[in-house]
């Protein structure tokens, strides 16, 4: 059966295949092999630069274009080229090589340089540099198409709501007044924090061969500076140089930036659960479209579907980088086979964040707020007044105040005129008394709402 949206195993490559087609130029067979390509053009390039490599001559300006057309040209055909090959070579990387000799048959200086392919390599060197490259384009692309998208339109809507009383909860009890917009706000920081330790977390990479020691490349030009060679080839691609490896980069720094997303991915885990809560309580309605469904038994329903996909897909995700955070680091000796096909899933865990944030902003486009729900809400919860009048009881020296607060208010319906006999009675100043009296549930907001604006 060909693969179709119907016919696919993975919901990635089926149902939300739509979601997640910026990913498949980064994380797809296709793409592997095209990184790999890259990796060995640059390095075959870079060692014709060694003036002490006289058996690799410098290219002239014709070769750097038809080396770099291979690079820009490399397509889907192409990539079955290589598949085709790798059928009888039975090795991926290989299978890579032998592709780019063909090519270079093509030119008239590249056709004699073609042992200089791989020169020094093994597989492991290529790969690393490959998949790192793949990883930092990945998380670029899901952090400008999802999560700064997101997180823009968390901070509109945090400054569309800076003003909005309502009654926040702690333990899921009635608890000190907020806004709408400030609850909001309190994501995006953590986002804008989280994001600053990703754009920090450098990706390393290595090329030392079989097992980290230059071994190969010493005993055929013992004069190179190879350390050197090797941090200029890693530095000039965009990674971070690993001068102590065995055959594998030990990945400590891919495993950083998993952490990093996975905590990402842990902030909109809690966004979900939270407007969950609020869709529950009526504080949000959210639009509905013409024939949609909620229930398929209760026509009333309109359920929170976008937070609860987000929820599902954002939980897989974090199971891949959690799991890829602790596998990707270990290896028996100096290499062993059990992280590669581990690492062939990493597309799963930033595609699952895609589709995750697309539910996720599709969700918040439908919210609503529902005012007269939340000032019903807030305009009943007397009691948060307890706070600020036992505070300034404290300051005036008035003793046991949280006690008589506690006494009237504890599991206990409070009205206005509660509070206001106790104010009345209490031996401070009349303008801070008449402070008091004025105050109530929903201009006891604190700096809410300059918080919320200025996120």
């Amino acid at each position: 059966m060909k693969m179709t949206e119907l016919s696919a195993i993975s919901p990635i490559d089926g149902r939300y295949s739509h979601l997640v087609e910026s990913l498949q130029d980064v994380f797809s067979e296709y793409a592997l092999i095209k990184y790999r390509i890259f990796v060995e053009i640059e390095w075959f390039i870079h060692l014709s630069k060694q003036p002490n490599i006289k058996e690799l001559p410098q290219l002239t300006k014709q070769s750097i274009t038809f080396l770099s057309n291979i690079e820009k040209n490399f397509n889907l055909t192409e990539a079955r080229k290589v598949k085709n090959i790798e059928k009888r070579t039975n090795h991926d990387v290989k299978a890579v090589e032998y592709y780019l000799r063909d090519k270079f048959k093509k030119s008239r200086q590249l056709k004699g340089l073609a042992e200089f392919i791989h020169f020094g390599c093994t597989s492991e060197d290529i790969n690393n540099i490959s998949y790192a490259l793949m990883v930092k384009d990945a998380s670029k692309l899901l952090i400008s198409n999802g999560i700064n998208k997101f997180n823009d339109l968390l901070k509109k809507k945090a400054h569309q709501y800076a003003e909005i009383p309502m009654v926040s909860r702690t333990h899921g009890q009635v608890a000190t007044p907020t806004t709408v917009g400030k609850e909001l706000a309190n994501f995006s920081s953590r986002i804008d924090r989280i994001l600053i330790v990703i754009s920090e977390t450098g990706l390393r990479g290595k090329m030392n061969g079989a097992v980290g020691n230059y071994n190969a490349h010493l005993i055929a030009y013992p004069k190179v500076n190879w350390e050197r060679v090797s941090k200029a080839f890693i530095t000039q691609i965009g990674l971070h140089w690993s001068p102590y490896t065995t055959q594998v980069e030990p990945k400590d720094s891919m495993a950083k930036l998993f952490h990093g997303h996975e905590r990402l991915n842990n902030v909109l885990l809690d966004f979900c659960r939270d407007m969950w809560g609020y869709i529950s309580l009526d504080y949000f309605s959210q639009k509905v479209a013409k024939g949609e469904v909620g229930s398929s038994t209760m026509p009333h329903k309109v359920n929170p579907i976008d937070f609860e996909n987000a929820e599902g897909n954002l939980d897989l995700a974090n199971s891949i980088f959690h799991f890829l955070s602790s596998k990707i680091t270990k290896s028996r000796w100096q290499r062993d086979l059990s992280d590669s096909t581990s690492m062939r899933n990493i597309g799963s865990c930033f595609a699952y964040t895609l589709i995750a944030l697309s539910s996720l902003i599709k969700g918040i486009n439908k919210l609503e707020v529902n005012k007269e729900v939340i000032n019903q809400d807030i305009e009943n919860a007397w009691e948060v007044l307890t706070e600020a009048i036992q505070t300034v009881m404290r300051k005036y020296h008035i003793k046991d105040g949280y006690e008589i607060m506690k006494k009237i208010s504890r599991g206990k319906t409070v009205e206005k005129k509660d509070l206001h006999a106790i104010i009345n009675t209490l031996n401070i100043p009349t303008a801070e008394k008449n402070k008091l009296l004025k105050l109530t549930p929903s201009t006891y907001l604190g700096l809410s709402s300059k918080l919320a604006k200025q996120i």
